[in-house]
């Protein structure tokens, strides 16, 4: 029985909602359905009704659901220990991320890591992509997250999340109704950014020079809540990861006809030692991912 599924099947269970269990878990909600669907049909079992938005367990869910629990304990409980043992009573993680992922990925991560490993200190600076690792290269951070295209040769790094940019308009757009936008069409648009140096400024940066482009940036800041309610007025368009649009009904994303993709790495320096606190946080992030 895998473990990761068993975990997923949990929180599924306790939360009553696959939506609610991503987001704790730190997770797609996709790759939580997939699991648990695997988890049944390793077992040959149903362990939920599902109906609408409406998740029940059944009666051979009922029954799992108190071994996964002891099952679950027993793991954290070993695991916490063999920590200890390793010397992880005390120690300090110095982590950098961007605003975008620090919204709305990263917080049930950080609550979860903070459960498991309650005596480390944990120091999360959110800031921009240049700003962060420059912070890195200054030994002012331990880790950061990375675009891994903008990732320079003199940091370690390992993939945690692949997350697409979406163009992100109000519901009356013209572009709303279309099943993808057209890289020139999207800079024919008053457009609302970040400003330089955070990585979605980057990579817009980067298609207008592909596209032979100068994007005409009528509003530009870091606020992300700022950027939707602008967006939403109609006053101008951008583009945001796919999780910082999920649950936004007055807000339509569409992807670009070339779908942009990111991946997503936490860095470290090639040349830094690596503490154990610094490599559970790293393991824990690719764990959760």
């Amino acid at each position: 029985m895998d473990i990761k599924a068993l975990r997923y099947f949990y929180q599924v269970a306790r939360l009553g909602s696959f939506t609610q269990a991503a987001q704790l878990l730190g997770v797609a909600q996709p790759a939580v359905s997939m699991a648990v669907r695997k988890l049944e049909d390793s077992l040959a079992l149903s362990l939920f009704h599902r109906q609408d938005r409406r998740v029940n367990l059944t009666d051979e869910g009922r029954r799992l659901l108190p071994h996964a629990e002891r099952i679950l304990k027993a793991l954290s409980d070993a695991e916490l220990e063999m920590e200890e043992l390793k010397g992880l009573s005390t120690g300090e993680v110095r982590v950098g991320i961007p605003s975008m992922l620090g919204s709305y990925y990263f917080p049930p991560i950080l609550m979860a890591f903070r459960n498991r490993y309650p005596n480390l200190n944990l120091s999360v600076i959110e800031g921009g992509t240049w700003q962060l690792r420059q912070m890195l290269e200054a030994g002012e951070l331990d880790l950061a997250v990375i675009v891994s295209e903008f990732l320079p040769p003199e940091l370690e790094a390992r993939v945690f999340l692949t997350e697409e940019m979406l163009v992100t308009v109000a519901k009356d757009h013209p572009f709303a109704a279309l099943a993808a936008v057209d890289t020139q069409a999207f800079f024919d648009q008053e457009l609302v950014m970040f400003q330089e140096g955070y990585f979605h400024r980057k990579i817009v940066d980067r298609l207008a020079k592909e596209a032979g482009r100068r994007p005409n940036i009528v509003f530009q800041t870091n606020l992300i809540p700022l950027i939707k309610s602008i967006v939403r007025q109609g006053f101008g368009i951008s583009t945001l990861l796919r999780m910082a649009v999920a649950d936004e009904p007055e807000l339509v994303s569409v992807p670009f006809k070339d779908p942009l993709w990111l991946q997503l790495s936490i860095a470290w320096r090639k040349d830094s030692y690596l503490s154990r606190a610094n490599s559970a946080f790293v393991d824990f992030l690719l764990e959760a991912s």
